[in-house]
């Protein structure tokens, strides 16, 4: 089965649609939980997709270091190995080139670093890239890059984009063609539209089978990242997905999508849950504080998560102050379910015509903040 891409419904700039692989389709817009070493933290696999999850992600740095993708792929690949029989993209490394900049020698070659586990020494070049995310198995392959972190000068950040590009056009000649696996390519050129619109330009002339934004949510701050989507997903073809990578906060999402983006990914669901804290239609609780303590009610009271359908306040703050593992089992369950409602509340009002009236509800409910202690 072949990779495609059905756009069904517009709202201003926002889109919904699916994306159809050989394991299974993927409603768009779309949030990807983050399995970072073949695992959503304190999550079982067929618990992810009780949320409503249609797509995970996977990291090939981490899967490179650990396990390595060569035991992976003698394991069956990476969906066998974690159990999770339906998409996944996996990043290509780039994010690791710029995060553990402390550790790394860059070249036109690629890049050269020292495990953050061991201090071994590892390269990644583009065809290695290709290479291991060919092994892991994964639906949908990132090309190979680099991005600064913003804010950086302008020469810098046009170097960067431009070995972005030549390392993007490696990329497509390593990954070949792959029956089922679809190759994205990823725009760079920070904050600058004219550098935003020689990348998509460079990667157009390339082919991918999906585009992504890259190069955002680095320390720029959401007024900056929104002004910046406001023209760089326009550059990005109409007729294939369009992914925002490593975003973000509820509100970030609803903008994105508003400006025309179709999938994103973040860890902080599921890093806030293991730290307390907590998303609702309201705003983001902390159940760690004390004002919970004697509150028998749920969390949010249209939740149809476990944690809102069969716990109180109170035991999951109680659980949380006593370090019991069920507390991240249940507050991560409770994230990944709103973040899936979110998008299929998106979904379903972009379908019906009604984006601009939906995302007005959804701001007016978070400044409300949480309910009133008892």
């Amino acid at each position: 089965m072949t990779f495609s891409f059905d756009l069904q419904a517009r709202d201003g700039k926002a889109r919904t649609g699916v994306i159809s692989t050989r394991r299974g389709d993927i409603r768009t817009p779309a949030f990807m939980p983050v399995g970072t070493a073949a695992t959503v933290k304190a999550m079982m696999p067929e618990n992810v997709r009780e949320t409503g999850a249609d797509i995970l992600l996977g990291n090939t740095y981490h899967l490179m270091l650990r396990p390595t993708a060569e035991r992976i792929n003698r394991m069956g690949g990476l969906h066998k190995f974690m159990n999770w029989e339906r998409p996944i993209l996996t990043d290509s490394g780039g994010f690791q080139v710029m995060s553990l900049a402390a550790l790394r020698k860059l070249t036109e070659r690629g890049v050269t670093f020292k495990s953050h586990i061991d201090g071994s020494k590892h390269e990644i070049t583009p065809e290695r890239s290709m290479e291991i995310q060919r092994l892991l198995g994964s639906d949908i392959v990132m090309c190979f890059d680099e991005c600064p972190a913003l804010p950086a000068d302008r020469a810098i950040i046009a170097e960067s984009m431009r070995l972005s590009m030549r390392w993007a056009a490696r990329s497509r000649a390593a990954f070949g063609d792959r029956a089922g696996h679809a190759l994205f390519g990823i725009q760079q050129g920070g904050l600058e539209q004219d550098l935003r619109a020689e990348s998509a330009e460079a990667l157009q002339a390339i082919g991918f089978q999906g585009y992504a934004v890259g190069g955002l949510a680095v320390g720029e701050g959401q007024e900056a990242m929104f002004g910046c989507l406001d023209f760089a997903a326009d550059q990005l073809p109409a007729d294939k997905p369009r992914y925002l990578m490593g975003v973000g906060k509820p509100d970030d999402i609803v903008g994105a999508v508003a400006r025309g983006i179709d999938m994103m990914d973040c860890v902080l669901p599921s890093r806030s849950g293991r730290t307390g804290q907590v998303f609702t239609r309201r705003g983001v609780v902390n159940i760690k504080n004390a004002r919970h303590a004697d509150d028998p009610r749920p969390l949010d009271e249209a939740c149809r998560c476990p944690a809102c359908r069969s716990y109180s306040r109170a035991y999951l703050h109680h659980v949380f102050r006593s370090q019991e593992i069920i507390s991240s089992m249940l507050l991560t369950w409770h994230n990944l379910t709103y973040y899936q409602d979110l998008m299929a509340g998106m979904r379903a009002a972009i379908a019906d015509q009604r984006f601009g009236t939906w995302q007005e509800e959804f701001h007016a409910g978070r400044a409300q903040g949480d309910i009133e202690p008892i």
